[in-house]
Parts: C-alpha cells; sequence; structure tokens
C-alpha cells in the first residue's frame, strides 16, 4: 500500500511539527502499528492464522519459527507482552512488537518479519499470490518509507541497518542545526531541514536543491554579517570567492588546503546541478537516495564548517 500524503501530514509540515532530522533511540507507536499492519497483509492476518484448510497452516508455520527465534534469542518460554488470553503464535509476535520498550528488541523483531516477508512471503507457493514477488518488495519499500516517515533512522536492507552513522550525525548533521538556529541563519535553517523533510519523503531531487539554498543562503548570512557586499543574485560560486577573497580562512592555510575551493565549488553545487536542478531534458534524471544522503552530509559539514570559521575569524 502506498504512503498517502494526508491533510494532517502537510499541515504538521506547514507548521514545523515534522521530527528533527532523524532519532535512534524510540519507535512511536503509530510506527509500531503501521509494521504490525503492513506484516498483517503480506506475512498474514488473523484470518490467514485460523484458516485450518487453504493456507492457514503455512502461515501458523511461519509466525510460530518467529517467535520460537525470539524466545530463545531472549532465554524465556514465552515472550513479554504475549496476550493472557486466547494465545497464539500471531498475537504473540504482534503484541512483542507493539509492547517491548527496548528499541534495539523491537527492531530485531520488526527484522525478522522483514526476512520472512523477503524470503518466504515473496514465494509464490507460500499463499499462491501471483503478485507475491512485488507485493514483499513493496511491503519492503513501505516499511522503510514509513521509518523514515517519522524520523527513525533505520532501514531494511537485508537487515536492520542505520541510515547514517551515528558519527556523522553527532558531528555534522546536530551541530549544523544548533549554529543555524538564530535569527541570522534563519532562512538557511528553514532550508536544511526542509531538505531533511523532503529526503525523508523520498524526493531526492527536491532535497539537493534545498541543500544549495542552505549553502548559499549561509554564505550570504555571513556576507550580511560581515559587510561585504555581493550580488542578491550571486550564485555559491561567487559567493564562496567572496568568503576566501576577504579572508574567512586565513591566508596562509590557504595553500595548504587548496582542495578545500574544490571541495565547496564543486560538492553541493556540482550535485545538485547535474542531478536536481535545471533542465532534465527529455529523459527524467533520477537522484538515488543514497547520494541525497551523502549531499546532505556533506552540506551538513560544510555549514558548521563555514559558520565556525565566521566566529573564531577576527571581525
Amino acid at each position: 500500500m502506498p504512503v498517502y500524503e494526508t491533510f494532517a501530514k502537510r499541515q504538521k509540515r506547514e507548521k514545523g511539527e515534522q521530527p528533527d532530522v532523524f532519532v535512534y533511540d524510540t519507535m512511536p507507536t503509530p510506527l509500531r502499528v503501521q509494521i504490525v499492519q503492513i506484516f498483517d497483509e503480506t506475512l498474514g492476518d488473523q484470518d490467514a492464522f485460523d484458516d485450518h484448510y487453504g493456507h492457514g497452516p503455512k502461515v501458523r508455520r511461519l509466525y510460530i519459527s518467529a517467535i520460537k527465534l525470539l524466545r530463545r534469542e531472549l532465554g524465556v518460554f514465552e515472550l513479554p507482552h504475549a496476550p493472557s488470553y486466547d494465545k497464539n503464535a500471531i498475537k504473540e509476535f504482534r503484541s512483542y512488537i507493539l509492547g517491548v520498550k527496548d528499541v534495539e528488541q523491537c527492531l530485531s523483531a520488526i527484522e525478522i518479519g522483514c526476512r520472512l516477508i523477503e524470503n518466504v512471503a515473496s514465494k509464490f507457493d507460500y499463499r499462491n499470490r501471483p503478485k507475491a514477488p512485488k507485493e514483499a518488495m513493496a511491503a519492503i519499500e513501505e516499511i522503510n518509507a514509513r521509518f523514515k516517515e517519522h524520523g527513525i533512522g533505520y532501514s531494511y536492507d537485508g537487515e536492520i541497518i542505520r541510515v547514517d552513522s551515528q558519527l556523522i550525525h553527532a558531528e555534522a548533521v546536530k551541530p549544523a542545526l544548533r549554529l543555524l538556529n538564530s535569527k541570522q541563519y534563519e532562512g538557511a535553517q528553514e532550508e536544511f531541514l526542509s531538505a531533511y523533510e523532503h529526503y525523508r519523503q523520498g524526493k531526492t531531487k527536491e532535497a539537493l536543491n534545498d541543500c544549495l539554498k542552505a549553502f548559499e543562503s549561509t554564505m550570504k548570512a555571513i556576507c550580511d554579517k560581515r559587510g561585504w557586499g555581493y550580488d542578491p543574485k550571486a550564485t555559491a560560486k561567487t559567493l564562496i570567492d567572496i568568503l576566501l577573497a576577504n579572508g574567512l580562512i586565513p591566508s596562509f592555510w590557504q595553500t595548504q588546503m587548496g582542495s578545500l575551493r574544490t571541495l565547496l565549488e564543486s560538492g553541493v553545487p556540482t550535485g545538485r546541478n547535474r542531478l536536481g536542478g535545471h533542465g532534465q531534458g527529455s529523459v527524467s534524471t533520477e537522484v538515488p537516495g543514497y547520494l541525497a544522503a551523502y549531499m546532505l552530509h556533506m552540506t551538513a559539514s560544510t555549514l558548521v564548517f563555514l559558520v565556525e570559521a565566521e566566529k573564531a575569524s577576527p571581525q
């Protein structure tokens, strides 16, 4: 089932109530419910489990294998949060995902469900569904989309993985947001957050466009603060030249750091110009998600560098 863009989602986005980038230590209840619903549709729901003819036996064996694996790994005879009445494997599995507080344990159960989708439910003979491979792929894609929609920094690709490394997130993304959290950099912060929002929605071209906007807005804000003139329509390359010409980077560093200009000139702007901006011709240009993530991190690191350099540079 595709992720639907509801009125409530649009209103939250307009009010700035979307999750702040990615988090790793929480699993919201609505996300857990959505993932359980996806498992129900793909692996089989309670009706399929109770069917003693048809495909019921296969569905029951699947869920029994899932809870046995979890029980063994946890060293328990029964999963926590299992209902005390009318117990069966599907209810035990669902209740565990919905109730376990430990995020990593919840993700372990979700990973097992995803692997069952990928390796069992994707086969035609599981429930005799002609479109089983396509439906399984769509289910995994929706789970990853739901993670992103809730701002949870995990995705499934054969196993549950972190979307971006903790080091990059701690050393680049969060400092960038913190440094931009002032009236002077308000526009840049809004554009940077918009880039992340677009990335969460899978709108990678828009994410690259907003990366460049945040990059340019930060440089313009620095020029305004320092009183360095520039054309309001100046491009990233022109703004970089102004910052370097005015010694934002000390002159004795410019020789040793000759690659810096190349990074600033060809990094964020080129990624956007070639893949996200301008006309794309008769053939639609695709921006892979991993490239958009890389450009987001590059933008964050560059913004941190520029703002910190401005703060450290003599007035």
